[in-house]
């Protein structure tokens, strides 16, 4: 089968790799038939040091089940069904908690150890417990938010949910990546009275305001911090969803949270100390967050993808073949694209 293998910076490769199979009786084996670019994958894309052999991309999909393990109960071949960007057992006692990003039998797609599903299939270890099954058809209209589901709806929900955005909070999203984009419709749908999103990307901004941001701010650092608390009152906002990941972006959202506030972070942190420890101390602001338990929030966020309240798919701005994969790389790096979609 052909796969997306990274050898190094830049170095995105469509090549024939093995057929997915099953290796363990918990497995299954899934036929993609949606798959997608994160803008997580850009960090390995920019910074991946040279492999010989490589390491196979992806981790949000959506396929039909083409082979099953003798242990998985809860599926039947030819089910259509989301695959979370990390597979779970879905019985130790952080899966039932809701955590299933720390479940002790997990892992993630897209590893070193573990294959990932920009690909023609993919093997999901764990798959009662990882994967959701879709009431629909394999090319149903809704299928391009359905496939948010896998990772950055669910991200975006994570954000909000940490941050405790709720009905009439001042909320401010900083950075209008899809995970950004799509927290923006969190924070609508949980009820917040303002969203402020932080971004400069005319087209983000644009799609931003369409899902509900009542307020932009193109400025950055200090100044950014300046204007959104002129926005919010001169106080700062109740809950900051922080999807970037960066020092910067970070110091940006404990700057806007005013006291007693909550941010909320979801971008994978490229720092090794959270800044601004002592402001945000004496302020009581609260800092949580970590890799979305996606697998957890897709049955309270499906009824409103499937009667249209929410349209997360509206993210993907291209979409490519399998072969256009390395291009969907380069032209979501250079901010030509909010987010690829990818059809095998």
């Amino acid at each position: 089968m052909r796969a997306t293998v990274l050898y190094g910076a830049k170095d995105v490769r469509i090549e024939n790799v093995p057929d997915a199979r099953l290796v363990e009786p918990t497995d299954a084996v899934v036929t993609v038939s949606r798959a997608c670019i994160c803008g997580s994958d850009l960090w390995p894309y920019n910074e991946m040091e040279s492999s010989e052999t490589g390491r196979h991309m992806g981790h949000e999909a959506i396929g039909v089940v083409e082979a099953l393990g003798p242990a998985v109960r809860n599926l039947k071949i030819h089910d259509v069904v989301v695959m979370p960007f990390a597979y779970s057992d879905g019985t130790c006692e952080f899966c039932h908690e809701g955590l299933h990003t720390s479940c002790v039998r997990g892992g993630f797609f897209g590893t070193i150890e573990v294959a990932g599903a920009q690909a023609e299939a993919v093997r999901i270890p764990q798959a009662d417990g990882t994967l959701f099954v879709l009431h629909v058809g394999e090319d149903d209209a809704l299928m391009p938010s359905l496939l948010t589901l896998s990772d950055v709806m669910g991200t975006g929900h994570h954000a909000a949910r940490v941050a405790r955005v709720s009905r009439g909070k001042r909320v401010a999203v900083v950075g209008d990546g899809a995970v950004g984009l799509c927290g923006v419709i969190a924070a609508r749908r949980l009820g917040a009275e303002q969203i402020i999103i932080l971004g400069r990307h005319p087209d983000r901004i644009a799609l931003a305001k369409a899902f509900g941001a009542t307020d932009v701010v193109s400025e950055r650092d200090e100044e950014a911090v300046e204007r959104v608390r002129e926005l919010s009152g001169g106080l700062g906002v109740h809950s900051v969803l922080e999807c970037v990941g960066t020092d910067q972006a970070m110091r940006t959202a404990i700057g806007i949270t005013r006291s007693g506030g909550a941010v909320g972070r979801v971008g994978v942190p490229h720092y090794e100390a959270t800044p601004l420890s002592q402001p945000s101390f004496y302020s009581n602001i609260t800092i949580g967050g970590g890799p979305a338990p996606v697998r957890a929030y897709i049955e309270e966020l499906l009824p409103d993808v499937l009667e249209g309240r929410i349209e997360p798919g509206r993210v993907f701005d291209r979409v490519m073949s399998l072969d256009e994969v390395p291009e969907g790389y380069r032209a979501m790096d250079e901010r030509e694209a909010i987010k690829v979609m990818v059809k095998p």
